[in-house]
C-alpha cells in the first residue's frame, strides 16, 4: 500500500518543476505557418474604412472587417477581425504591412492559437525573403522566435501582393514559447541601447517619438520596470570578472550568445547590437530570467543603409563603435562568453548556413514565390523593383541599399567570419537545468542541457545535509529516468529522502581537453518538505468563470477554494498563494482564519482594489500552476500544488473527495462546499475523444483525425503525428504526457 500511495504522490509532484533555466518550447507551423503552399488572405473591409487608413498612416486604429484564410487545406471565415496599419517606415511606403487582430473585438478569440497576425510587406526587400531566412535560422538553432512564411494578401477582392506572414510576439507568444505569460514583456525600440540609467526604475520609462523605448506590453497597470532595471544594473555594473555568475541570474546568457551569433552571421545591423532596435525582453516567469527575442529582421543578408560591407565585418567588433552595446561589448570580454559565442558562430555555419539543404532552399524559395511578385501591384511601386529584381537578388545585387545577393553575402560571410574566429577550444555549455521540487521520499530528477563537440562526461555534484560532496555522472540515454536518448538533455535520479533534508548540488560539464564548466556559480538548494503538517489544500478551482458564481461585487472571476483537512483552526495570515511555483510569495493570504473542515474561496481576478480575497493575478485558460505556499520561517515549504492543463469554461477542476490525491474535472462545481464524486474523466472542450489515456499497449486511438504532438512535462517536444487517428506511442517510457493538437486541444495521457 505504501508503494502505491508513493506512485500516486510522485505522479501528483512531479509535475512541479522548478525550472532554474526552462528549455523553450516550438509549437509546429500549423495551418497558420505552412510554407509548403502559399496560403491566400482575403480581408473585406468597408472602402471608407481602408481609405481612412490610407490617409491617417501613423494611427493604429483598428477597424471591423472579415477575415478570410484558405491554404489549400483549410477554408475559414472569422467575423468581426480586427484590421489596421503597423510598422515604421513602412506605413509611409507604397507598400505598407497590416496587423490583423483576431481578438480585438471578441475578448480572448484565437486562430489556431494566435491572436493576431502581422503581414509585412518587406518593401526593402526585392527578394522578400531575408525576414523568413533569418526566423528558419532561428528556429533550426532552438531558439525561440517567430514562425513565418508567405501568404498572398487580397483586400476588398484586389490583389495588394505577397506579404510575409510573421508570428506576432505578445502575451501568447510568451506563453506558447516560454509556458508562461505573467511576466513583464517589454518591446525594445531605438534607441533601445541598454545602458545603465540609475537605480529609479521610472528612469527606464523615458520616450522617443510616440512611444517609450522599453515599452511594457504586459502587467501594464502595474507598470513596474524594476525588473528591467534591475537587469541592466547587473549588466553594467558587475566587474568583467563576476559578470558570468551574477548577469546568469537575471539573463539567459547562453542563448543570448547564439542569437548574437546568428545577428552577426545575417548582418541584422537593425537589431540591437548596432541599431539598438528591434528586439523584445520577457522575463520568464518559470526562470527568473529575461529572455531576448530578436524582431523586424528585413534588414538582413546584405541590405545596408551605411555602405558597410557587412559580410567582412569583425565578428568581435561588429557594433557601433561610437556608441555604448553593454550586452554585446561586455559579454565579449569575458572570455568564456567569447568563446561560446565563437563556437556558436561556428556551429551555424557548419550545421546550417553552409550545408546544401539551406543554400538550395533559395532557389526553391524563389520558383515558390516567383508568380505571386510578378503580379504584386505595389512590389514596384517603392524603388522601382520588376521581377527580374526579385530573381536577380538571389544571386547578385540590386543596387542602392541592396549591394549584394543573398546566395552571394551567405557564401562572403560564411568564410570571413570563420577566418576571424579566434581558435580556441571552447568549454561545454551548460543550461536549462530543471529540478522537480519532490516530497517526503519521493525521487529528486534533476536534468540539463550539455553541449559540447567533444562532451566527455556530465555529473551531479551534490551534498546532503552539509554532509561530503558527491558526484554521480548523469546521463542521456533514455534510461534510469532520462525521457529520450541523445537529446542533450542529461537527467539523473536520487533516491527519495526524508523531510527536512537539505540537498544542494550543482552541474559539472568536462570535455575531451578535460575543459570544465560548473553551473550555476553557487549550488542549488532545497529542503524536501516534511509534509502538509496543517492538512490544507487547494482543494477546487476555475480557470473561466462565466455563469457558476459571482463574487461580493457580482463579477463571474476565475476561483481558488482551499480546504481545512485538518482538526485544528488554520491562521492563513503567514501563507502564500500562488499561479507560479517560481515565485511561491506572489499573493500573501489575509489576516483570517479557516476553521476544521471549512471551505474558504479566493478569486483569482487580479483586483486586489475589490477586497481582501482577491488575489494579484488571474488564472490561465490555457493551463499554469497554483501552489500554496508556508511562511518564511518554513523557507516557505510548498504545502500543496496542482499543474493543469487547457480548461473548458464553468468546468471546475477537483479532488475526487474532499482533500483526496486524485482530481477530476466537475461540470457541477461545487465551490465552498464538499466535492461530488461525480466528474468527468477528460476535460474535452472539442469533440475530440481519445482513448485510453491510460497507456499499455503501445498505441492510442482518437476518434477524429487530427494533427497533433506529444510534450513531456518538461516541455519538450517528443513525437509528431499528421492526420492520424491513432498513434504508435511504444517510444514513450514509463511517465505522464501531454498530447496537443494544432488547434490547441489538449489531454493528458500516462504511459505504464
Amino acid at each position: 500500500m505504501k508503494k502505491i500511495i508513493n506512485l500516486l504522490l510522485f505522479l501528483f509532484t512531479s509535475l512541479y518543476i522548478s525550472n532554474i533555466s526552462a528549455q523553450p518550447q516550438f509549437p509546429p507551423d500549423g495551418e497558420i505557418y505552412v510554407k509548403n503552399v502559399v496560403p491566400r488572405v482575403d480581408i473585406m473591409i468597408h472602402p471608407d474604412s481602408l481609405a481612412w487608413i490610407y490617409e491617417n498612416v501613423e494611427s493604429d486604429h483598428e477597424f471591423r472587417a472579415v477575415f478570410v484564410f484558405d491554404n489549400g487545406t483549410i477554408h475559414d471565415t472569422i467575423q468581426d477581425i480586427g484590421f489596421r496599419l503597423r510598422g515604421n517606415t513602412s506605413r509611409v511606403s507604397w507598400k505598407k504591412s497590416f496587423k490583423v487582430s483576431f481578438n480585438t473585438f471578441i475578448s480572448g478569440r484565437k486562430y489556431y492559437g494566435v491572436e493576431k497576425m502581422n503581414l509585412n510587406g518587406e518593401h526593402n526587400d526585392p527578394s522578400v525573403v531575408r525576414s523568413r531566412l533569418y526566423w528558419d535560422i532561428l528556429r533550426k538553432s532552438e531558439i525561440a522566435g517567430p514562425r513565418a512564411n508567405h501568404v498572398q494578401v487580397y483586400i476588398n477582392g484586389n490583389y495588394y501582393g505577397l506579404y510575409a506572414n510573421i508570428e506576432h510576439v505578445d502575451e501568447e507568444f510568451a506563453k506558447t514559447y516560454f509556458g508562461n505569460n505573467n511576466g513583464n514583456l517589454y518591446k525594445c525600440l531605438y534607441p533601445a541601447d541598454l545602458r545603465y540609467l540609475g537605480s529609479n526604475p521610472d528612469l527606464y520609462k523615458f520616450t522617443s517619438g510616440d512611444h517609450r523605448t522599453y515599452e511594457l506590453k504586459t502587467n501594464e497597470i502595474a507598470d513596474d520596470y524594476s525588473d528591467l532595471a534591475h537587469f541592466i544594473d547587473v549588466l553594467n555594473n558587475t566587474p568583467i570578472s563576476q559578470l558570468a555568475c551574477e548577469l546568469e541570474q537575471v539573463f539567459n546568457v547562453q542563448d543570448y550568445l547564439k542569437i548574437a551569433a546568428i545577428d552577426i552571421l545575417t548582418a541584422n545591423w537593425d537589431g540591437y547590437i548596432y541599431n539598438k532596435n528591434n528586439f523584445y525582453l520577457y522575463h520568464n516567469s518559470a526562470t527568473g530570467l529575461f529572455e531576448y527575442i530578436p524582431y523586424d529582421t528585413d534588414n538582413t543578408f546584405g541590405i545596408d543603409w551605411f555602405n558597410i560591407n557587412w559580410d567582412t565585418r569583425s565578428i568581435y567588433n561588429w557594433s557601433n563603435s561610437n556608441e555604448s552595446r553593454p550586452l554585446y561589448t561586455k559579454l565579449m570580454q569575458v572570455p568564456e562568453y567569447k568563446a561560446w559565442f565563437t563556437y556558436y558562430i561556428k556551429q551555424i555555419i557548419n550545421q546550417i548556413t553552409s550545408t546544401p539543404d539551406f543554400l538550395n532552399s533559395l532557389p526553391e524559395l524563389q520558383a515558390q514565390l516567383d508568380e505571386y511578385v510578378a503580379n504584386d501591384p505595389y512590389y514596384p511601386l517603392d524603388y522601382g523593383y520588376d521581377i527580374n529584381s526579385f530573381n536577380t537578388s538571389f544571386t547578385d545585387g540590386t543596387g542602392a541599399h541592396v549591394p549584394i545577393g543573398i546566395r552571394p553575402f551567405i557564401l562572403s560571410r560564411n568564410s570571413s567570419a570563420v577566418s576571424q574566429a579566434i581558435n580556441t577550444n571552447a568549454a561545454p555549455i551548460l543550461k536549462y537545468i530543471t529540478f522537480n521540487t519532490p516530497g517526503t521520499w519521493q525521487s529528486m530528477v534533476v536534468s540539463s542541457y550539455a553541449e559540447d563537440a567533444n562532451l566527455n562526461s556530465v555529473s551531479l555534484e551534490y551534498r546532503i545535509n552539509g554532509g561530503a560532496w558527491q558526484q554521480t555522472p548523469m546521463h542521456d540515454d533514455g534510461q534510469n529516468g532520462d525521457l529520450m536518448a541523445d537529446d542533450r538533455i542529461y537527467t539523473l535520479s536520487l533516491t527519495g529522502m526524508e523531510g527536512n533534508t537539505l540537498i544542494e548540488f550543482s552541474i559539472k560539464a568536462t570535455d575531451n581537453s578535460q575543459l570544465t564548466t560548473i553551473r550555476p556559480c553557487s549550488p542549488i538548494q532545497y529542503t524536501i518538505p516534511s509534509g502538509n503538517v496543517y492538512n490544507l489544500y487547494i482543494n477546487e478551482f476555475m480557470a473561466s468563470n462565466s455563469s457558476t458564481i459571482t463574487d461580493e461585487i457580482g463579477e463571474y472571476d476565475d476561483w481558488i477554494e482551499l480546504y481545512n483537512a485538518g482538526n485544528s483552526t488554520i491562521w492563513l495570515g503567514d501563507k502564500y498563494l500562488t499561479d507560479n511555483l517560481s515565485s511561491p510569495v506572489k499573493w500573501a493570504l489575509p489576516d483570517t482564519t479557516i476553521a476544521p473542515g471549512s471551505f474558504m474561496l479566493v478569486w483569482a481576478d487580479g483586483q486586489t482594489e475589490q477586497g481582501l480575497m482577491h488575489t494579484n493575478y488571474k488564472l490561465d485558460k490555457d493551463g499554469e500552476e497554483i501552489g500554496l505556499f508556508d511562511n518564511e520561517a518554513s523557507g516557505y515549504t510548498l504545502l500543496d500544488a496542482v499543474t493543469y492543463e487547457l480548461q473548458s469554461t464553468d468546468i471546475s477542476k477537483g479532488r475526487i473527495t474532499d482533500a483526496s490525491v486524485d482530481w477530476k474535472f466537475f461540470n457541477i462545481p461545487t465551490p465552498e462546499s464538499t466535492n461530488s464524486l461525480v466528474g468527468i474523466d477528460v476535460n474535452t472542450p472539442t469533440s475530440v475523444k481519445i482513448w485510453p489515456t491510460l497507456v499499455n499497449s503501445g498505441t492510442i486511438f482518437i476518434s477524429e483525425k487530427i494533427n497533433f504532438s506529444i510534450y513531456d512535462m518538461q516541455g519538450r517536444r517528443l513525437l509528431q503525428f499528421r492526420d492520424c487517428r491513432q498513434a504508435d506511442v511504444t517510444a514513450l517510457k514509463q511517465g505522464i504526457y501531454v498530447m496537443v493538437s494544432e488547434s490547441g486541444w489538449t489531454s493528458k495521457i500516462i504511459v505504464q
